[in-house]
């Protein structure tokens, strides 16, 4: 394979991919990861990480972290998933996506291995992060988990510290039908004598990171009980932030204007304050340019992204329940006479814990992505009928945005969303 578009579709048409294949692309065990690690010689041994999951916000708090980290001076590595645009999203080093060159000659050297291995889409892309984080000698690696957290391919790393951000509902195929159950899960990234950050403190689950924390002597931060954000505004370009802790009483002008940010932040400097005991040199004006900047420095998008002023037109990734919620909320703080809602899922969405949530009095544009994974636009109105939300079934998101922009009126609002991947397909068309 000489080109960069053949080795994607090799990887893509060879192995299991979650995106496209649902569950049964999702390896319940570490073992072909740690194989794929031990033959490039550990490549995750000879770096430093923060380890980053949760339901929602980790992959913010990632991007959070790893501009803070890059600010500060400190060569970062940034793993992440999925990818909207481009698979090289998920590789980065201060901000630089993995090189093409890379990602060729990485699946050309290791082609055998690979079919030897027989690992799914997402392992072999945990392994080829790896790799180039210790080729390129990073100082240190923000790695996000993937899906859950114990069984996770990201779950070989002996991370300096790491974060648990909200716990939902959300993929409870796979990791089970109730807070707790997914809580377990997600705890099973906290690891021996490891500090422990949880953004946001729960009765439900609290006392199950306590029992995880304790059995392994790490030592466990509630951040939410400790930490204090209140905004103060929000404009166009950036919301304004006071945020107070144990070193901390600043205010802030974060890039990501969602509310849900308010949440994120707390983990982040949390972290940031376990890692400064480690020696990590992070001063107040790193902070200050990392959270300012986070789009800029680290590539993110698709959180409360404004995408265009005429038509005004928003997007985001909240995919669950929690996600939504976060949705609507910021919904309400925006000003338009009419909403349009181009919105798609995935067939294995659990529409009970999205659906009853939306605004009733939008007009609904229902959509499919590209994907044999999408739910059908029509199933999805016949769903959403029943929870009283009324509109179009348009097939592709093309034809959604298309007929929302045609409907659209001076002083209306066009929000885009449901699924990572309807907000993908609006951004590569603009790409």
């Amino acid at each position: 394979m000489n080109t960069y578009t053949e080795v994607i579709e090799y990887l893509y048409s060879r192995l299991p991919v979650f995106t496209r294949d649902g569950a049964s692309a999702y390896k319940k065990d570490l073992d072909r990861t740690l194989e794929l690690c031990a033959a490039l010689d550990n490549p995750h041994h000879k770096f430093k990480t923060i380890h980053v999951g949760g339901t929602n916000g980790k992959g913010s708090s990632s991007h959070m972290l790893a501009a803070i980290l890059s600010s500060a001076g400190y060569k970062t590595g940034l793993y992440t998933s999925p990818h909207l645009v481009d698979f090289r999203e998920r590789v980065r080093i201060n901000g630089e996506m993995i090189a093409e060159q890379f990602v060729v000659d990485f699946v050309n050297a290791h082609k055998d291995l690979i079919a030897e291995v027989m690992p799914s889409f997402f392992e072999v892309t945990v392994a080829m992060a790896f790799d180039y984080f210790a080729k390129e000698g990073v100082d240190i690696a923000v790695i996000e988990v993937g899906l859950g957290g114990r069984l996770d391919s990201t779950n070989v790393i002996s991370p300096q510290a790491a974060l648990i951000t909200n716990i939902g509902m959300d993929h409870m195929n796979l990791l089970g039908d109730t807070i707790q159950e997914i809580a377990r899960e997600k705890a099973g990234i906290i690891k021996a004598n490891t500090p422990i950050i949880i953004s946001e403190s729960d009765s439900l689950t609290a006392s199950i990171f306590e029992a995880r924390a304790e059995e392994l002597q790490a030592p466990l931060l509630f951040a939410d009980q400790v930490y204090k954000a209140e905004r103060i505004s929000r404009e166009a370009a950036y919301q304004s932030v006071h945020v107070t802790g144990p070193s901390l009483n600043n205010l802030f002008k974060l890039d990501l204007k969602g509310s849900y940010q308010l949440k994120n932040i707390l983990g982040v400097l949390a972290i940031v304050d376990q890692i400064r005991k480690m020696g990590f040199d992070i001063s107040t004006n790193a902070l200050e340019t990392g959270l300012g900047n986070v789009q800029r420095l680290t590539g993110l998008q698709g959180r409360w992204q404004t995408i265009s002023l005429d038509p005004f037109i928003i997007c985001d990734t909240g995919h669950n329940e929690d996600g939504i919620k976060e949705v609507v909320k910021n919904l309400q703080e925006v000003s338009y006479k009419k909403l349009h809602i181009v919105i798609g899922v995935m067939k294995d969405k659990d529409l009970d814990h999205m659906l009853p949530f939306l605004p009733s009095d939008a007009v609904y544009y229902f959509s499919s992505p590209d994907m044999p994974r999408a739910m059908t636009s029509r199933e999805l109105q016949e769903k959403a009928t029943k929870y009283g939300l009324s509109g179009e079934s348009l097939g592709s998101v093309r034809h959604a945005l298309e007929a929302a922009k045609n409907a659209f009126q001076g002083g209306d609002l066009i929000f885009i969303g449901g699924s990572n991947f309807v907000v993908a397909e609006v951004l590569q068309s603009l790409a």
